[in-house]
């Protein structure tokens, strides 16, 4: 019989202690920002051992990181609300709610808000291993989402950017007020980051 994970409170929202099941709701889930990318729900108290999940939250003109791919991992993108950009292998693509997006092994890619307001992604990846490679990209460069010498590690890539904070819920609260219906009801969903 598997055990509930006892779920604490940190400083950015419910986190598991330990291995285990648990629920938790995205207002109250643990929740990541960064002044140059977006704001994301992470789900995992210590990293899951085969995927990664994560729900990220994109204003306009933000990227959710820094344009990469994955050697050996797979990862899906579900867009729940609004708009956004996918750059993908030097191409872009305009994104609404319940696209959906399959990046196998070796896809370069990154998402950048778009629209008049907040885009909520589900992003889910694979665990196999951590190898990423940050491109250069003249595209991703244009969106503020690109490295200008290639990188081969997430330390190197972002050593210019303030790292992620505990915090960044207030951006869930504004997309669910936006999204609730008549009686103020809503619902959650969930996301997956890496990369980070």
């Amino acid at each position: 019989m598997v055990a509930e994970a006892k779920l604490e409170q940190r400083e950015g929202g419910l986190t598991p202690a330990g291995e285990g099941w648990f629920v938790v709701n995205v207002s109250e889930g643990a929740w990541i920002t960064s002044p140059a990318f977006d704001s994301e729900c992470v789900f995992e108290g210590s990293r899951f051992k085969d995927i990664g999940i994560a729900l990220a939250v994109l204003a306009p003109g933000r990227p959710n990181s820094l344009y990469h791919r994955e050697i050996h991992n797979q990862e899906d993108f579900l867009v729940l609300s609004g708009e956004c950009l996918l750059l993908i292998e030097d191409e872009e693509r305009a994104l609404k709610a319940w696209d959906f997006v399959h990046c196998p092994p070796g896809t370069d890619h990154i998402f950048v808000g778009a629209g008049d307001g907040p885009c909520v992604i589900l992003m889910v990846g694979a665990r196999k291993d951590s190898a990423i490679v940050y491109p250069r990209s003249e595209l991703a460069l244009r969106h503020g989402a690109g490295v200008e010498v290639e990188a081969l590690s997430g330390r190197e890539a972002y050593a210019q950017y303030p790292g992620w904070q505990p915090g960044g819920a207030e951006i869930w609260n504004a997309v669910i007020g936006a999204n609730a219906g008549p009686s103020g009801a809503h619902a959650g969903a969930h996301s997956a980051a890496e990369h980070h």
